[in-house]
């Protein structure tokens, strides 16, 4: 349905906004942070959080190679 698709869409948007977030941040150091994060949900057993913490890598990835990739 489309209220589906709208909090897909949302949610998407939401990782995006936190890994610029994380990178503004953390800067040279995010994906160590993002590591860490992911490593104590992990041990938490919090397997949403690990998977959206994953996502939001996925996202500071696209976003520094993508940096790189206009410099």
């Amino acid at each position: 349905s489309s209220i589906c698709a709208v909090a897909a869409v949302r949610a998407d948007l939401e990782r995006w906004a936190e890994a610029l977030a994380v990178e503004r941040e953390h800067g040279a150091n995010a994906g160590d942070f993002i590591a860490e994060r992911v490593r104590m949900l992990a041990l938490a057993g919090d397997q949403a959080g690990v998977v959206r913490w994953l996502d939001i890598a996925t996202r500071l990835d696209q976003l520094l190679d993508a940096s790189a990739m206009a410099h």
